[in-house]
């Protein structure tokens, strides 16, 4: 009796980590890709502070984009 008590807090606790990580996993992050004429690609992550300026004209492109 007293295993199956351990056992289904076990499965409790794993079950709310599971959630935890999936939920932070799947947040959307903001990132820049700049597509160049040869084909390259460069992705730049929004936390990085020489992204902050390209982050806000891109928003407001998308916001008079209507998207």
């Amino acid at each position: 009796m007293r295993s199956r008590r351990f056992l289904a807090l076990g499965l409790a606790v794993g079950s709310l980590l599971g959630i935890g990580l999936y939920a932070r996993r799947s947040k959307a992050h903001e990132r820049i890709d700049l597509y160049f004429a040869d084909g390259s690609l460069i992705s730049l992550h929004g936390d990085s502070p020489q992204v902050a300026a390209l982050l806000a004209h891109a928003r407001e492109a998308l916001r008079a984009a209507g998207a």
